[in-house]
């Protein structure tokens, strides 16, 4: 086997160390961020239901926030479980590391009490010195000299080297100490969480009896919910598509006729800017909780009933306010008896929806700017919290926009 093989095999091996070394400190950071976030988002859907609670009445909101809350918590103990196998690997290693160290001292001592006990024969300087004189010619009587001073300085390196090992060896025994102390932390917090899980969903089953038995009422809720819905769905249809017919008109006046949806140069280029800022778009609430994702969903109470969202639910404060992910021009404001107000915002070929406003701050023709305030939210009935729904639209066809507002 060459030498060059031999070199280029031990980079491969040391770089194949520090990529492991690297993703593992990588692995270790996700967690904790995630960890934080998931704990952000119970805390503060536990503000949201501390609210509730003082009302003394049970509502879908709150069955919803309960639910965010017990998924969060699922979430963080499975990232809890995740870490705690991280700290398992990271003793396995941190034994083995010990078990080298140990290894390599012990071979050292060995190794050095041998010099000693040679030292030790031939500890007469008259003996080196013979040793040296009885040289056949110079050159070896240097030789000889060479080698006693170096043999010397072998044995002051070799006692260095160990004390080195010894404080490497107390070192790391600390360290492994260290992360079985946080592994032992880690399991017993993670105890603790399985405990205030089962306690959640006590309380779920509580206020889900208590709903069971509002079922009328809440299926004459879930039916003005959904023609809202419709009203809404046919008022942005009947807008793109009127948004759209200009455009064609206006290119067809300038002789570049389209059958798709014809942009002028700003128009393009904000559509572009909007697109390119996917999954980084700000919340349309300062402050919340996504109690209700995008696409069809069993209802939270009623039996064998589907609801559709074409948006997503954030549970935010009572009367916060609803704000812009983007900047753009607002299309309409459209009323919607019984559940407020909502703002379109078009952005390009995007278009941006905003419902649930008690009062909007902004009227059709309006430019907007990112994060601008659009109006304070309305607080539902029954409810102690305020709720932003918000849609995001490219042409006629609906997006989902978790994966387009920034992961908290």
């Amino acid at each position: 086997m060459s030498k060059s093989f031999i070199r280029i095999y031990s980079l491969f091996v040391l770089l194949l160390l520090v990529l492991s070394s690297n993703l593992n400190a990588q692995s270790k950071t996700e967690l904790e961020q995630r960890k934080k976030k998931l704990l952000n988002e119970i805390n503060y859907t536990n503000k949201l239901l501390e609210e509730t609670e003082k009302t003394k009445n049970t509502s879908l909101g709150q069955l919803r926030q309960i639910n965010k809350k017990i998924s969060s918590r699922e979430n963080l103990i499975v990232a809890m479980e995740q870490e705690i196998q991280f700290y398992a690997d990271s003793i396995s290693k941190q034994e083995q590391k010990l078990d080298s160290l140990q290894k390599n001292l012990t071979k050292l001592k060995e190794e050095y009490a041998e010099m000693i006990r040679n030292a030790y024969k031939n500890k007469s300087s008259y003996n080196k010195m013979m040793f040296i004189f009885s040289s056949d010619n110079f050159n070896q009587a240097f030789k000889r000299l060479k080698y006693f001073q170096q043999y010397a300085q072998f044995r002051q390196a070799q006692a260095e080297e160990i004390d080195l090992i010894k404080t490497k060896l107390d070192q790391e025994i600390k360290l492994l100490e260290a992360i079985k102390l946080s592994k032992q932390g880690l399991l017993q917090a993670k105890l603790n969480e399985r405990n205030v899980l089962a306690q959640e969903k006590d309380k779920k089953q509580e206020v889900f009896n208590s709903l069971k038995g509002k079922e009328k009422e809440l299926k004459k809720d879930l039916k003005s919910k959904q023609d809202a819905a419709k009203k809404i769905d046919k008022a942005i249809a009947k807008i793109i598509e009127e948004e759209i017919r200009k455009a064609r008109e206006a290119a067809k006046k300038a002789g570049n006729a389209s059958t798709g949806f014809p942009m002028t140069p700003e128009a393009l280029e904000l559509s572009n800017n909007f697109a390119a800022n996917k999954g980084k778009l700000p919340w349309p609430v300062g402050e919340g909780v996504i109690t209700s994702q995008f696409g069809e969903h069993p209802h939270p109470t009623l039996k064998d009933v589907k609801v559709q969202n074409n948006g997503i639910d954030i549970s935010t404060k009572k009367g916060n306010l609803g704000r812009s992910v983007f900047e753009g021009t607002v299309s309409k404001i459209i009323i919607i008896p019984g559940e407020g107000k909502a703002v379109l915002v078009r952005h390009g070929e995007y278009f941006t929806l905003y419902s649930y406003f008690q009062e909007v701050y902004v009227g059709a023709g309006d430019k907007i700017e990112t994060k601008q305030d659009l109006g304070i939210l309305i607080t539902e009935k029954g409810e102690a919290s305020s709720s932003m729904h918000l849609e995001i639209w490219k042409g006629m066809t609906k997006l989902n926009p978790e994966t387009w507002i920034f992961r908290k």
